[in-house]
């Protein structure tokens, strides 16, 4: 297995969030020039996949109303890692932060996104960890 930089999944993921894989309820505001838009679930859940540690919920406000959640990573090492946090360019903040329970099994809801993700991420890196389900 050939190693790969943090910065190498970073462009893997990049390269292959698409429309097909944001989530439904972000879809139709999904366009290649915000990619991230609507990846940060699997996305984390991903990133989980890869480095462990804990999943981070929280919500996702604009002028004073909830507009959603947001996902990103607590490392083991304690460090927060986001890699989606860039789609947020109209002002939203993300408050109310809580480490959440990665959902055992296949993903209730967003599996086939998931996978799809997953499958393109390896086309890009040549392997991944097995998913934590």
């Amino acid at each position: 297995m050939i190693p790969w930089s943090l910065l190498d999944l970073d462009k893997a993921l990049r390269a292959s969030w698409a429309a097909d894989t944001c989530s439904p309820d972000d879809q139709a505001e999904w366009q290649s020039l915000n990619p991230a838009w609507g990846h940060c679930d699997i996305t984390s859940l991903i990133v989980n996949d890869i480095f462990g540690g804990d999943l981070m919920l929280g919500e996702v406000h604009l002028v004073g109303d909830q507009h959603g959640f947001h996902w990103w990573n607590r490392l083991p090492s304690g460090v927060e890692l986001d890699l989606t946090h860039e789609q947020f360019q109209r002002g939203q903040s993300v408050t109310a932060a809580r480490v959440v329970e990665r959902p055992p099994g296949p993903l209730p809801r967003r599996w086939d996104e998931y996978l799809l993700l997953r499958k393109r991420v390896i086309e890009h890196l040549g392997h991944l960890p097995e998913p934590a389900i």
